[in-house]
């Protein structure tokens, strides 16, 4: 026997020692292994070769495998040896760095349990149901052997404790791809949207990963008292862009201003002379301003509010009241609609009219006749 062979054989192995070992056998609960140098075999319990939870030794482990393992015991004529530990072992330095960094990576769902996801890194990864996705998923079974970019949220190596989150990356993704909408998006643009949100206030419009406000008042020519009277979640919308605050993220917009004014065609609608029904919007030191049509209004000055001399137009109107008006004139290129309440009330104080005929006096002879007999006495003469 060669004096290499004798140092071999009197080489000694220790608990915490790291060796290589061949899979000579798998078994349903454990792996027996060769180790070089190693005057025995040494075992593998099923429960050490991985992090995860399986259910034979051979899900893991194949013979003829080459594994890196660390003693965990020494036994008589038998070593027992952990692969869990030495994958650990290196994958807790790489995951440091990834958690430090922010990194997000690619890793398998290996198991689906109760509250959860379960990634093997080395090291046992379970990812909490709240952090799946950003919205709520009620079955978690289609994510089982799925490869999905994760963060790591939280670590504790002394512990073992290994937080994964999927959602900041979906959150993270969706940050920098609506930086990216707003900053392409300008005031003036005219989009496509639909209809994410209603709220008493007006509607949030998906512009495709930002949304953007309708206020109320901007949802129709019509006056809106609740926004679900005119619009639906899920509605494919056109839409105005009023305003953009990049550093906000907020987006003004409007519906309004996509559909035909109604001062469009008004002439068509309203003659000269016609007679109209309307309500009283805003009352002025001049006049009233009366909506006879959605977003039309007409002026009614305060010298055609009432036959009577009135100081103030609130001593004839209140807003909100209905009123016949009579059209006076329309000018559809500058909005104005000028309109008369007087001209359709009776005025009390109009005094009757009379046509008087003089008569005329039947005296027999005129003027000219008696004229005239004296000049034929002068022309005798």
């Amino acid at each position: 026997m060669s004096e290499e062979m004798n140092l071999e054989l009197e080489k000694e192995f220790h608990e915490g020692d790291i060796v290589r070992g061949t899979a000579e056998q798998v078994d349903d609960k454990s792996v027996t292994v060769s180790i070089e140098g190693a005057p025995f075999e040494g075992i593998i319990p099923i429960s050490e070769l991985s992090s995860l939870h399986i259910e034979k030794a051979s899900d893991a482990v194949s013979v003829g495998d080459v594994l890196e393992l660390v003693i965990t015991k020494v036994e008589d004529e038998a070593y027992v040896l952990s692969k869990r530990k030495v994958d650990a072992l290196k994958a807790w330095d790489d995951l440091i760095v990834k958690f430090e960094s922010g990194e997000a990576f690619e890793a398998e769902v290996k198991d689906v349990v109760k509250g959860g996801l379960v990634v093997d890194l080395g090291v046992r990864g379970f990812v909490p149901a709240s952090l799946v996705e950003d919205h709520f998923v009620e079955d978690f079974e289609d994510y089982r052997g799925k490869t999905m970019l994760f963060k790591i949220t939280e670590l504790d190596k002394e512990k073992g404790r290994l937080i994964l989150s999927h959602r900041a990356v979906v959150e993270q993704e969706k940050a920098e791809q609506k930086k990216q909408v707003i900053g392409n998006i300008q005031q003036g643009d005219v989009l496509e949207g639909k209809v994410q949100r209603l709220a008493t206030f007006g509607a949030f419009i998906d512009l495709g990963g930002v949304d953007g406000l309708v206020h109320i008042s901007q949802v129709s020519h019509d006056h809106v008292e609740d926004v679900s009277t005119v619009l639906t979640e899920g509605q494919a919308v056109k839409v105005k862009v009023l305003s953009v605050d990049a550093d906000n993220e907020r987006i003004s917009l409007s519906i309004k201003d996509t559909l035909p004014g109604p001062w469009e065609s008004v002439e068509e609608r309203v003659a000269k002379g016609s007679v109209l029904t309307g309500a009283v919007r805003r009352l002025v030191s001049f006049g009233a301003f009366i909506e006879v049509f959605p977003g039309v209004e007409g002026l009614v000055h305060i010298s055609q509010i009432s036959h009577k001399h009135i100081n103030t137009p609130h001593e004839a109107l209140k807003e909100g009241q209905e009123v016949q008006v009579k059209v006076l004139d329309v000018n559809a290129t500058e909005k104005r609609l000028s309109l008369s309440i007087k001209d359709l009330l009776e005025n009390p104080d109009k005094e009757e009219e009379f046509d008087y005929e003089l008569p005329e006096e039947n005296t027999g002879f005129s003027f000219s006749d008696v004229i005239g007999d004296k000049l034929k006495g002068f022309t005798k003469e």
